[in-house]
């Protein structure tokens, strides 16, 4: 039977597909949304209240902001990070490793790229709302409110799809769920260091300028930053598309990572 519905569709991404993997989601995540916008919310803001007044009582103002609006506005990137890669390595990994939840899904008619591209989009609308949490906490601190602002969900929903390809990508790799202990070492550590969060990549060394510049978290961070002091015209639309780019760029793999992983 579920051979039968396969052969009868109609092309890829068909919405009653991505509608059901989007539903079993979000009724799923009723039974333990306390604890992951906890987890998902609370760090981010221990890091702007530590980092924004710890150093913002021995630096008022660094790139001309105020330390702790500074940092306020660079925390959003780290509360997407956190509410989108971590929740989709060890989530996916759990998922078809221990739980064969995605077996019996692919059991229904739906294939991995739908599969692959709504836990996306339902990681990517959990890290747009999680992502406002720390400006918020900025605002109550002292942040002047703004129109652009208006505009974060959006943009750490771009960022939070990326990263949560980059997740999914990292789950249908990875042999073994300890392996994910290189790549948070390994890359994400650096990556949120280097993403102009707590300091400006201005005062870094060139070459780390460079390689700062093609981190996407570094992206989110200026663009949050700029939604809330001022836009910079076509530099932030560039660095939306490499945003969109690097989101794209994840999607295809982590789809042709987990094809090959389920396939195995």
């Amino acid at each position: 039977m579920a051979t039968t519905s396969r052969t009868a569709r109609l092309g890829r991404l068909e919405r009653p597909a991505l509608t059901g993997v989007l539903v079993r989601e979000v009724v799923n995540f009723s039974s333990f949304w306390r604890s992951s916008t906890f987890s998902s919310t609370v760090e981010p803001t221990i890091y702007l209240l530590a980092f924004g007044f710890g150093f913002g009582s021995l630096v008022s103002k660094i790139g001309g902001y105020d330390y702790v609006q500074f940092v306020g506005t660079g925390t959003v990137a780290t509360a997407v990070l956190f509410s989108s890669a971590f929740p989709a390595m060890f989530g996916t990994f759990v998922k078809y490793q221990f739980q064969r939840t995605y077996d019996a899904i692919l059991a229904a008619p739906v294939d991995t790229e739908e599969l692959v591209t709504a836990e996306a989009l339902w990681i990517a609308t959990r890290a747009g709302v999680y992502g406002c949490v720390p400006m918020l906490v900025a605002i109550a601190f002292g942040l002047q409110p703004a129109w652009g602002m208006f505009l974060v969900p959006l943009i750490a929903w771009i960022a939070g799809f990326g990263w949560a390809c980059f997740g999914i990508m990292v789950a249908g790799f990875a042999k073994s769920i300890e392996n994910f202990s290189y790549v948070v070492s390994a890359v994400l550590t650096p990556l949120f260091l280097v993403a102009g969060t707590f300091f400006p990549l201005s005062q870094l060394p060139g070459w780390a300028q460079f390689l700062g510049n093609l981190n996407p978290l570094h992206h989110c961070v200026e663009l949050v930053r700029h939604a809330a002091f001022g836009f910079e015209g076509w530099t932030d639309v560039a660095r939306v598309g490499a945003l969109v780019m690097f989101g794209l760029l994840m999607w295809r793999v982590a789809i042709y990572a987990m094809t090959r992983k389920l396939i195995d």
